[in-house]
């Protein structure tokens, strides 16, 4: 069982500290409810983009040389990622290094100095990880999806933006205004993992955290538009298609024991291989060699993906009975034994995952930005154990027979009429 505390800095950032037994590292994870859903459309990218800038130097480790060596000279790993929800900074090292590693995150994320030069030298890099990601079929899909299921809405632009607003549209001005409109303590967090046995308890820590500025709280995202199933198919000459089918679950997000529910009934429908997609597209039919199902709640609407790589001439069969595969999920249920199989599954799987303190680090900051739940990791297994299989069957019984679609391939959209 983890001691968690919990402590609100001067800044209104909360300070969570999960002390975890039997680690010999530390996790370091900083975020805010700033991720792309909180852009205007005009800023679509922004917040990545900022995500990059902020590793270029701080005030004591002015620059990106002075902050990547830092993070070497105590044998720490820094990284970042910015999704739809969140942007989240993080670094793990060895225990007996872990005030220094707070140092030197909370200096160039919480004061960066987003210094003009190497902000217009990152636009190149920027422009090509967008180049990179367009050229990947597979990611176009993705992209597609988002935009079938939720149209011009936030939540249906890419994270990584267009290139022209990367090239020229984003001012140092403008993205300063971002961070200030949205880097609010209130709507972020901190979040320190795994052996604190070397943290002091003089507040000198607390005083590492104050290095971020206090920030009104912002106005709300805007809230998920109602269902317009759409179909986006982007030709393509190739052998190989690209296949994603999203689905509207009518699942309470806000209730974490049917985003648990949600988790399951996606196991046992595609996320495993012994999973009634992986079975029967797979090996029985031998459709796709890669064929998966996934649940995801945002913070107030569910998610249901159905993905498929395959050969395009099996492309449309495919589509066709995987569709057949949820329909008689809602007519029929699961069976009691694939319910069984897959609470089995998942919860193992969280709680192997666990054992590493960003993976507990990344799962805290989900649950306490975007949901305001629970942080605890033994609640999110036991979440997941306590999954019953009428509430998987009621899932299975809310889904939809409308979903949306995309496809990368040589199709077009009267195909998947």
């Amino acid at each position: 069982m983890p001691e968690i505390t919990t402590s609100i800095l001067r800044n209104q950032l909360p300070l969570h500290r999960i002390a975890i037994d039997g680690t010999r590292a530390v996790t370091i994870l900083v975020a805010f409810d700033a991720g792309a859903r909180t852009e205007r459309p005009e800023e679509n990218g922004m917040a990545h983009f900022l995500e990059h800038l902020v590793f270029k130097g701080g005030e004591k480790y002015p620059n990106y040389r002075d902050v990547n060596e830092a993070a070497e000279r105590i044998g720490a790993q820094l990284n970042a990622y910015t999704s739809h929800d969140l942007v989240a900074f993080h670094i793990t090292a060895r225990a007996e290094r872990a005030l220094e590693a707070i140092d030197l995150l909370t200096d160039f994320v919480g004061r960066p100095t987003i210094d003009p030069d190497e902000l217009d030298r990152e636009r190149g890099v920027v422009v090509q990880e967008i180049a990179r990601s367009n050229d990947q079929p597979s990611m176009v899909a993705e992209h597609l999806i988002d935009q079938a299921a939720f149209g011009m809405h936030p939540l249906g632009r890419p994270v990584l933006g267009p290139a022209e607003h990367i090239r020229e549209t984003f001012t140092r001005d403008a993205i300063v205004a971002f961070r200030e409109r949205r880097w609010s303590g209130a709507n972020g967090g901190a979040f320190v993992v795994g052996n604190l046995s070397s943290l002091p308890g003089n507040g000198s820590l607390e005083d590492l955290f104050d290095r971020f500025p206090a920030i009104a709280a912002p106005d709300p995202y805007e809230p998920a538009p109602s269902f317009e199933p759409r179909t986006l198919v982007q030709e393509r000459e190739s052998h190989q298609s690209h296949l994603r089918m999203s689905y509207r679950p009518s699942v309470d997000v806000r209730d974490p024991q049917w985003r648990a529910a949600l988790l399951i009934y996606s196991t046992l429908l595609g996320g495993t291989m012994g999973s009634r997609l992986f079975d029967e597209i797979r090996e029985q039919r031998g459709l796709a060699y890669s064929v998966h199902a996934a649940g995801h709640a945002y913070a107030d609407v569910p998610l249901l993906q159905l993905s498929a790589g395959l050969d395009s001439t099996k492309c449309i069969e495919a589509y066709q009975r995987m569709r057949e595969i949820v329909s008689e999920l809602r007519t029929d249920g699961p069976t009691k034994d694939e319910v069984e199989r897959a609470r089995a599954y998942a919860a193992g799987a969280r709680a192997i995952a666990f054992e590493n303190t960003g993976v507990v680090a990344r799962q805290a900051a989900q649950q306490a930005i975007v949901y305001h739940d629970d942080i605890d990791p033994d609640t999110a297994v036991a979440l997941l154990d306590g999954v019953t299989y009428s509430q998987v069957a009621e899932v299975a019984g809310g889904i939809a027979d409308e979903l949306s679609l995309a496809c990368v391939g040589p199709h077009t959209a009267d195909e998947f009429s």
